[in-house]
């Protein structure tokens, strides 16, 4: 199976569609009129699909199990056609097309079974997926003009040549897969100063988004923050919370990151954990959502 642990949960939805050809009107009407032998074919069929939904994971091998948090069945007749939509709705890390889909043929083979002795000419004759919504696709932006980018790596051994670095390049991949350009590199070692100097030129040379890593957790070195926090015109707290919530899911370490976020005018400046899992999994967490800062700011520009 796919690993989805870097994924975060969020709202899932699809609507998937069969339709089951009938070849008489007679059996349309014994359908729509309750009176086909075997039973309420609808009914029947309805808590076939349910089932079939929650079930999906044991049927299709690389299906995740997740939780279903609404499932619902809807029928239209239209003349010798029965149309079956099924809506399914979760809040988790992927999607639930499968399982609408799943759902719908169900519920479709459900029908056939049912009718098939006062009519041996059926069809099942479609099954798609009329609508899915939610995970990362759902939020992706297009702007007026590109975002540009710059990564500062905060570390003392990496500026003095004794180590090389790897959480400073895997910012830039993550950056690169959304789309964001990265316009400036730098390396800088752990002191104030040169961590201001370098942001506030960066801020006046107009970059959108400044993203630092390393020297946000606690050893006597680490002043990242204390740098930062002084710079910020509006701290963002509710992305530094996020940073942390995301992490502590997957290592009970994160609660010792002191990551930041805010605005220095409009720059967006993000201080990220130094460890190369600590950087990837906090762009994880927050590409591409983050970027919406910059439609907020394109809604209210006034050139």
């Amino acid at each position: 199976m796919i690993d989805i642990t870097h994924k975060s949960n969020s709202l899932r939805y699809a609507k998937a569609q069969a339709v089951v050809r009938m070849s008489m009107e007679a059996t349309a009407l014994a359908l729509s009129n309750n009176k086909v032998p075997k039973g309420n074919v609808l009914e029947i069929a309805r808590a076939a699909a349910l089932f079939a939904v929650k079930k999906t994971s044991e049927i299709i091998p690389d299906c995740h199990p997740l939780p279903v948090e609404y499932a619902a069945v809807n029928y239209q007749l239209n003349g010798l056609e029965l149309f079956i939509e099924m809506e399914v709705k979760t809040i988790y890390k992927t999607g639930v097309e499968v399982e609408a889909m799943h759902g719908a043929s169900v519920a479709a083979l459900t029908v056939y079974d049912m009718l098939k002795p006062i009519d041996n000419q059926l069809e099942i004759s479609s099954l798609k997926l009329l609508e899915k919504r939610g995970g990362k696709s759902a939020f992706k932006e297009e702007f007026l003009q590109s975002i540009s980018a710059a990564v500062v790596v905060c570390s003392d051994s990496v500026a003095n040549g004794s180590k090389s670095d790897e959480s400073g390049k895997s910012i830039v991949n993550a950056l690169a897969k959304n789309a964001v350009a990265t316009n400036e590199y730098v390396i800088v070692p752990d002191e104030v100063d040169a961590i201001q100097n370098q942001v506030q030129q960066l801020v006046s040379s107009g970059i959108n988004m400044i993203i630092l890593t390393g020297g946000t957790g606690l050893s006597p070195r680490d002043i990242t923050p204390e740098a930062i926090r002084p710079l910020l015109s509006r701290p963002i707290p509710g992305i530094e919370e996020y940073i942390r919530d995301y992490g502590q899911q997957r290592m009970p370490y994160a609660m010792l990151s002191r990551s930041v976020a805010g605005m220095i005018g409009k720059t967006l400046v993000l201080a990220l954990p130094g460890s190369v899992k600590g950087a990837i999994e906090s762009m994880d967490a927050l590409m591409p959502h983050i970027l919406h800062i910059f439609r907020v700011q394109e809604a209210f520009r006034h050139d």
